[in-house]
């Protein structure tokens, strides 16, 4: 039989049937002439004959391209996504016949390590982008133009809702439509009821009607139009209100499924938004909705990237504010969507990213921000209609110009993300869709496209996965390997010689870090201690309309409150502003969120058992060597990962201890209702801080630094325990009973050079 059969069979994971196939002296000619009932003769069973039957499908559609672009005079070739996506499922398949191999084995030390490594092997990368932007701005317009989908997220007439998240991401497993709507609790639902009830009844009258008893009216009566107002929390738990979302009521997420956007986005309506007309007589859920996930079939821009819709922070929901706060310290990108005729001066905007500038850059992982100015074709009376598009490009390089000399005024925002991370775009939706006055490129919504696509680039996880691959089967052939016998011992200690020096550097790094922070948080901590009763007062005694309704919303929401017009208040984050001042820079430089630059000085990055060199002196040892190689890499970035998310928790940690031992004042606080309960609440504060400050601070030090010095003992342990179990298996142990991988090694291998040929990433050398 050809070897064209033979590598094929053992590339599509089928290699057990290389056998039957010679028998039957399938060739190359003969394995395209293939008709279904001479695959089910061959192939009896019907699990590999459907995997058979598709593969074969596929490579004739493949040889069908392949002859349609030599008879084309434009060369027809595949893209970099496609073909990586391809070699991606076919070396997950060889992988898929090593494993079953390795099942039929016996269970040794090695064949458990192998499987475990293998299984290791599956995991994905996805790339989180949040999208703010204040009620109007154009945000659903813009997902939607981006996406080629006109009616995915209600826009436009219908008017908007200011708490609910929307994500947006592929459907994978569908070509329909779908909506995963996922609800607060009924407890939590009655809790928020309870207090918005108690904050209307309590509001100092002689206020008026300000925006924040507006939005408690308008929440209640989305979900129970007039009747809310005589009845009391436990009355309006009733499930007569729920009949249309019994998922509520079971604490169930509630799926919409639909053939076409526009059903499902009238379908989200309820859900997501509030009554665009008064009086209306539907009921509207979105209050209850923690979070919806939109998920949109057929769409490549959305393979690896989801896009979340997000409200402001400060939501009278716990549950919902903690998602908020977790998302956001997600993304790996932010968009700040605001119109263009007022961009560099639109305060929500603004506000938006000075308030968030901490929890997306040292306390997150955002190495973009992308300021997008909307709406770029509203020309008001345009003299000549001949003129309107060079008045527009015009107009649109004035807005960039002012936008980036806006943000460049922002030290306390630049502080947190590299000089490179901040563009402008100056988009239409409209245009782009209907091409009357700007051609694509001048809507520069084909920029933000091309922008997700490079996002969703096959080559990190396809070469990833292959680097892995081929050092596992690397490790396989080795073991069947009697060659460089003798110099495994001379290796092995050469190797725990270099490990226990490259630990040695690593936590010489990191202790290094601990002490530059702890120098730098003792000083925080003595401003601290002399600036908040200070600060606090000066945010309490203000006087002016409507002072008590927020300051009641401050202590209900623990401290933090979103006012109507967008307006940030969050008292944790004035407490704990000078200890997070002190360690800011530190903290970038040692923590940074771009990629290229590792954490702790690199010395991550850089950590090597020199195998490069002994594999160039020990080729009999290359296979085993190899595999050790790739497994420095895997681990690397395994702890990147760890170190990304742990080092949120630990900047994040400043805040939270703050937050711990301000909640019990904010309980009280909002407990006093009736006469001079604006005077008991703000001393209720200014003592509290007076009598919690020589510890408070203290307490959050130390946590932080606690947390560092943990980070610090995990990595150690990762690094020692990983490699040492690799090393010994690799090199100190026999074991005759792993199969042979030749043919699986030498496609891995292919591919991984045709990888290692067009990738910048990736620096190693075998």
């Amino acid at each position: 039989m050809a070897d064209f059969v033979c590598n094929k069979l053992t590339e599509w994971g089928l290699s057990e049937l290389i056998d039957r196939f010679k028998d039957h002296r399938v060739d190359e000619e003969s394995l395209y002439d293939l008709d279904d009932q001479h695959i089910k003769d061959l192939i009896p069973e019907v699990g590999p004959r459907a995997k058979f039957t598709k593969r074969l499908k596929q490579l004739k559609e493949e040889q069908n391209t392949t002859q349609a672009a030599a008879a084309s005079p434009v060369p027809v070739l595949p893209s970099t996504s496609d073909k990586e996506a391809k070699i991606l499922s076919d070396v997950k398949d060889i992988m898929g016949s090593v494993l079953k191999k390795l099942h039929r084995q016996d269970n040794t030390n090695l064949n458990n390590f192998l499987r475990a490594k293998i299984h290791d092997l599956k995991r994905e990368k996805r790339e989180l982008i949040g999208v703010f932007g204040r009620t109007g701005a154009g945000k659903s317009s813009l997902i939607n133009a981006i996406l080629g989908e006109k009616n995915l997220l209600p826009s436009g007439s219908v008017s908007a809702c200011t708490s609910v998240m929307i994500k947006v991401e592929a459907n994978i497993r569908s070509s329909k439509y779908e909506a995963d709507i996922e609800f607060i609790t009924p407890e939590e639902w009655k809790d928020e009821i309870w207090t918005m009830k108690q904050f209307l009844g309590n509001a100092d009258e002689e206020w008026g009607d300000d925006e924040d008893r507006r939005d408690i009216i308008e929440k209640l009566s989305a979900v129970y139009r007039e009747e809310w107002k005589h009845k009391s929390p436990e009355n309006l738990m009733d499930i007569k209100y729920f009949s249309e979302i019994e998922e509520f009521l079971q604490s169930q997420r509630m799926t919409l499924t639909c053939g076409s956007a526009k059903e499902l986005s009238l379908k989200l309506v309820k859900y997501t938004r509030s009554a665009s007309r008064q009086g209306e007589i539907m009921r509207y859920y979105w209050p209850l909705v923690k979070c919806v996930t939109v998920k949109v079939p057929n769409n490549d821009l959305l393979q690896h990237v989801t896009l979340v819709d997000l409200p402001g922070s400060g939501d009278w929901n716990k549950s919902r504010a903690k998602m908020w706060k977790g998302i956001v310290g997600n993304c790996s990108t932010v968009w700040i969507v605001t119109e263009i005729n007022r961009a560099a001066s639109e305060e929500e905007a603004w506000e938006i990213l000075t308030s968030t500038c901490s929890l997306m850059g040292n306390g997150g992982q955002c190495q973009r921000i992308h300021f997008i100015c909307t709406k770029s074709d509203v020309i008001e009376d345009p003299d000549d209609d001949a003129d309107v598009h060079a008045h527009i490009i015009q107009r649109n390089v004035t807005a960039k110009e002012e936008v980036i000399k806006k943000y460049g005024s922002l030290n306390q925002v630049k502080k947190h993300f590299s000089d490179d991370c901040f563009k402008v775009f100056t988009v239409s939706s409209t245009e782009f869709l209907k091409r009357k006055r700007l051609n694509p490129e001048d809507t520069e919504i084909p920029q933000l496209q091309y922008f997700l696509k490079d996002l969703n680039d096959y080559h990190s996880e396809t070469l990833s996965y292959v680097t892995g691959a081929y050092g596992i089967l690397s490790l396989m052939q080795g073991a069947n390997s009697t060659e460089g016998a003798g110099k495994k011992t001379d290796v092995s200690a050469e190797l725990e010689k270099n490990l226990s020096h490259q630990l040695g550097q690593v936590k010489k790094a990191v202790e290094d870090a601990h002490k530059a922070f702890e120098t730098r948080l003792i000083e925080g901590v003595k401003k601290s201690q002399s600036s908040c009763e200070r600060t606090m007062s000066s945010f309490l005694y203000r006087s002016h309309h409507g002072f008590y309704n927020t300051l009641k919303c401050v202590v209900e929401k623990d401290g933090v409150h979103k006012t109507k017009k967008g307006k940030q208040i969050n008292l944790n984050v004035k407490l704990a502003s000078w200890l997070t001042d002190s360690i800011d820079e530190e903290f970038r430089k040692t923590f940074p969120n771009e990629e290229k630059y590792g954490s702790f000085n690199g010395v991550i990055s850089s950590f090597s058992l020199d195998t490069e060199r002994l594999i160039k002196n020990n080729q009999s040892l290359k296979l085993q060597l190899i595999f050790l190689k790739t497994e420095e890499e895997k681990i690397k970035t395994k702890l990147n990962k760890i170190i990304r998310e742990r080092k949120k928790t630990i900047y994040n940690s400043l805040t939270e201890t703050i937050v711990e031992k301000m909640l019990d004042c904010y309980k009280r606080a909002a407990a006093f209702s009736g006469p001079d309960s604006l005077k008991y609440m703000r001393d209720t504060i200014l003592e509290h801080v007076r009598v919690s400050k020589d510890m408070m601070f203290e307490e959050a030090k130390a946590a932080m630094l606690k947390l560092l010095n943990d980070l610090k003992d995990d990595i150690l342990e990762k690094l020692e325990k990983t490699m040492r179990e690799s090393t010994e298996l690799s090199l100190k142990t026999d074991d005759n009973s792993i199969p042979d991988v030749p043919t699986e090694l030498e496609m891995v291998k292919r591919y991984y050079n045709e990888l290692k040929c067009s990738s910048k990433e990736l620096d190693i050398t075998f």
